[in-house]
Formats: C-alpha cells, sequence, structure tokens
C-alpha cells in the first residue's frame, strides 16, 4: 500500500505539473493579446566604471501565477543595450545568478565590458527577472529567530530555528497578498517568452551564469524552439540545487593543487583537508571565544562553533582570487592559535543580534526546484563525513518547511536539446562543481565545452579571451575543447 500511494503520489505531481506548464502556455498567449506592452524610454546610462552609453529602459507586464487567471500582475524590468553589428541577429537576454541577483545592476557593474561587446550579434538585455532588483516589490521579511551569539547552539536546533523563521515568512507574505507559487523558474521561463514577445523576436539568445544557467536549462526543455543559442558558465543542473557534498570535498583536492604551486602556500598549508579537520574537530570540542570589532566599531563576543566555520567556508569558497585564498590563510591561523584573520572577516560577514531573514524569489525558487528523495538519501550521507557536511546547501533543510512548493521529478529531469550551447567552467569552481557542470548538459547533442583553468565561479571577466571565446561561438566558429588559462592568486601573504 505504501508503494502504491507512493506511485500515485509521484503521478499525481507529475500530471500537476504537465497541468501547470500548459496552463503556463496558454496563460502566456492570453496575456499577450491583451496586455499592451509598455514603451521604452531612452537613455543616457552612467555605470560604474565612469563611462555613459546610449540605452533604453522597458518594462512588460506578467501574472505572478499564470495557473490562477486572478493573478496579480507584475512589472518587469529591463536595460535594452542596440546592436552595433552589421548583422543583426536575435536578442540576447542575460540571466542573472543567485537566484536573485539584478541583471540591470549587473550590467552597470561588474559585467559592462562584456554587455558591450555583445552588441556586436544583437541587442543585449539585462533583465530583472522576478522578485529581483527593479522588477521586486516583495518585501524581505526578517524573523522572530535570533540566534544568541555567545550560547551553545546544536545543528540540530539551528535547523530547526532556520525552518521556522521560513515559515513565519511564509506566512507573512501569503498575508501580504503574494502567491509564492509564482516563485518558480518555469514561470520565469515563461516570463523569458513574455520578453521575447514583447521584443517582437522570433527567438532570443540565453546568456547566464549559476542559476541564470538553470534557468536557461529549463528554458531548453520549455521553449526550445524560441531559443537561438545558449551561453553558459558555472552551470546548475536541473536536479542540482542541491549539491553533492563528496565534491566539495574533491574541490578541496584541486585547490591544495593550486596551493601547491606556490612554496610559501604549499609550506604553511601542505594539508588543507587534514587541517580543515582538525579545526573543526577543535571547534566541535571546544568552541572558540572570539571578540570582533562590528561595523559599528563596538566589540562584539561570539561563541564560534564548527557549524559556523563551514558556513563560513562554503561563503568562501566559490572564486580563489576572492574569497578562497583568504580562506586558507583562516584556517593556517587557527591551526597556529591566531584568531585575527577569523576576527577581521567577521566584521563583514556577521551581524551582530540578526535574525533569520529571507527575501521571496531567493528562497522560493531554490524550495521550488528542489531535491528529489533519492539524490536527497545520497546527499544526507555524504554530509555526515563530508568537510562542510550540509552547509554548502542551504536549501536541503528548508525544503521541510515547505514541502508542497516542490516541482517534481518531471521538472528536474535534465534537457534533451540540439539547440547550439556553450558551457564555460573552471576548475577551482567551488560552488558549482565541474563534474556537475559536465553532466547537467549531458542531454544536449550541439554543446561546445570550453575549460578556463584556475578559474572560480564568477569567470565572465576573469581574461579577455573569455569574451573572445563567447565571441566566436556567437559568430558560429567552432570553440569546443579550448583551454583558456589565468594566473593564481596569492593563498599566502605571511602573518
Amino acid at each position: 500500500m505504501a508503494m502504491l500511494k507512493k506511485m500515485r503520489d509521484s503521478m499525481n505531481k507529475l500530471v500537476v505539473f504537465i497541468s501547470s506548464a500548459a496552463l503556463v502556455a496558454s496563460y502566456a498567449a492570453e496575456l499577450s493579446a491583451r496586455v499592451e506592452p509598455t514603451a521604452e524610454t531612452a537613455i543616457k546610462l552612467e555605470v560604474r566604471l565612469g563611462e555613459t552609453v546610449d540605452a533604453y529602459e522597458g518594462t512588460f507586464h506578467v501574472p505572478e501565477n499564470r495557473v490562477d487567471p486572478k493573478s496579480r500582475m507584475l512589472t518587469l524590468h529591463y536595460l535594452r543595450f542596440p546592436a552595433t553589428g552589421e548583422k543583426e541577429g536575435s536578442p540576447i537576454v542575460y540571466l542573472a545568478g543567485g537566484p536573485g541577483g539584478s541583471g540591470i545592476w549587473m550590467a552597470k557593474n561588474f559585467r559592462f565590458p562584456i554587455f558591450m561587446a555583445l552588441r556586436e550579434h544583437g541587442d543585449v538585455i539585462a533583465l530583472d527577472q522576478r522578485g529581483t532588483g527593479a522588477s521586486d516589490d516583495t518585501p524581505e521579511c526578517k524573523s522572530s529567530k535570533v540566534i544568541d551569539d555567545t550560547a551553545p547552539l546544536t545543528d540540530k536546533t539551528y535547523f530547526e530555528m532556520q525552518r521556522g523563521a521560513l515559515r513565519e515568512c511564509i506566512a507573512f507574505w501569503e498575508r501580504e497578498g503574494f502567491d509564492l507559487k509564482g516563485y518558480t523558474t518555469p514561470e520565469n521561463v515563461a516570463d523569458l517568452d513574455a520578453l521575447r514577445t514583447h521584443l517582437g523576436a522570433e527567438k532570443i539568445t540565453l546568456w547566464g551564469i549559476s542559476y541564470g544557467s538553470h534557468l536557461a536549462l529549463a528554458a531548453l526543455k520549455q521553449m526550445g524552439d524560441r531559443i537561438d543559442r545558449v551561453v553558459v558558465a558555472s552551470v546548475e543542473g536541473l536536479d542540482q540545487t542541491v549539491k553533492l557534498p563528496v565534491r566539495t570535498d574533491d574541490y578541496f583536492d584541486r585547490l591544495q593543487q593550486a596551493i601547491n604551486t606556490q612554496q610559501a602556500a604549499k609550506a604553511a598549508m601542505p594539508d588543507i583537508k587534514a587541517t580543515i579537520r582538525r579545526i573543526h574537530a577543535r571547534l566541535d570540542a571546544e568552541p572558540l571565544e572570539l571578540q570582533y570589532e562590528a561595523r559599528d566599531g563596538t566589540i562584539v563576543n561570539l561563541l564560534w562553533h564548527r557549524r559556523d566555520m563551514q558556513l563560513l567556508a562554503s561563503a568562501m569558497i566559490a572564486d580563489p582570487g576572492r574569497f578562497a585564498n583568504r580562506l586558507v590563510q583562516i584556517y593556517a591561523a587557527l591551526e597556529s592559535g591566531n584568531t585575527a584573520p577569523l576576527a577581521a572577516m567577521m566584521t563583514r560577514w556577521r551581524e551582530p543580534g540578526a535574525p533569520f531573514s529571507f527575501r521571496t524569489m531567493p528562497v522560493m525558487m531554490d524550495i521550488a526546484s528542489g531535491i528529489g528523495a533519492e539524490r536527497r538519501a545520497v546527499v544526507e550521507t555524504q554530509a555526515e563525513t563530508a568537510l562542510l557536511g550540509p552547509f554548502l546547501n542551504d536549501t536541503l533543510y528548508l525544503l521541510d518547511a515547505a514541502p508542497a512548493y516542490d516541482l517534481g521529478e518531471h521538472f528536474r529531469q535534465k534537457p534533451l536539446s540540439d539547440v547550439p550551447v556553450l558551457l564555460l567552467s573552471g576548475t577551482l569552481d567551488g560552488r558549482t562543481y565541474i563534474e556537475s557542470q559536465r553532466e547537467a548538459v549531458s542531454g544536449i547533442s550541439n554543446l561546445q565545452s570550453v575549460t578556463v583553468k584556475n578559474a572560480g565561479h564568477n569567470l565572465f571577466m576573469v581574461s579577455p579571451a573569455v569574451v573572445t571565446t563567447i565571441n566566436e561561438f556567437l559568430r558560429g566558429s567552432n570553440v569546443d575543447g579550448r583551454e583558456i588559462t589565468i594566473a593564481l592568486p596569492e593563498f599566502w601573504l605571511g602573518e
């Protein structure tokens, strides 16, 4: 009977997903017929680098939940940079990561040069996805759950507080009239199709990173015939919202190989995995009494647990040159009893007395993408002995607070597509691992893969050769198998 019930539940989820997808498609068609697109406004855009460029601000309207014919409408914002090439192709839509990143912010800041470079191939669109940046009308929720920084706290209690905080926030957003069923990747894909219609384009090209790649893979399944080409980096597969802890351990092996290329760093950190295990065991036996200076200048007392160290490491390993090199120095310093580098990091990383808080779109998107029972069992088994335990995966135990929002296994199946796709992967990506990225795109028959040696998760701007490679792919050249090598950061700067 239990097996039959499980089968019925699985079939029901599949039927709901398929029905929802059909309703999304039909309602999108109805919407495009009855909603007039808002006109664009020409602007002189000032960006972080001090440059000014001609652009257009635009908006279009979509329902929050396409399954509900009475759904409230959202206004989504974008910037459009007009094409500069002689042969204009399909619009290129940038899909920010996170989930929760702002495409418009990225266009104005760190990735502005690549937005400009890609105009050769068509209009380039910086989209703020639903619930992000200028397209976000949902309030941040600050729960009543606050950790006492000076008291012992078990992992079990930590997770219970985290889930309780999310339940509070879900209830808060529902009272405020937000339909949380609308914050899913399939709805995000339907927004891309609405944008395509709004722009008057037969097809669009997608360019995404991290969660943006997750969105692009879902789009290949949901609207593949309306996609021209896809460029993705640091891919998160449709069943990879929760990462495999053993692959985090493998990442530390690659990090050690990079450390070993620098004599001083190798001497200071000859075995990073052994060092991490020793530090974590020491913190398990006796949490560290730490003092640090908060941003307002006050001195804060903090009881630093093994869990806190795992959370910090999880937040710092994405890129070798931004924080992973500093993490190496923190572990090496703790090994010798020096807490100063850790205390210095707390000033920017930890807000004393801050409650558990959530933004609608990031947490609900990840919960909807979810994890299947079989993969979850693997993750939980691996987490028991993995260096960072379950703490790279914020979503894992939050899922239990909102199981009704899970999209099911049909959503998590990888795309099968012959659309041309370029995959860019960094060998020192500590967030989306290179083996997992290749698995995520294994159903794509027209795939070109490029490896960026020594690059991490945020690799678009690490070398001019990355932009050159993207441009060549968009021109129709074959770049499959190309390797780009960048310099490593210094892993040891001394004490």
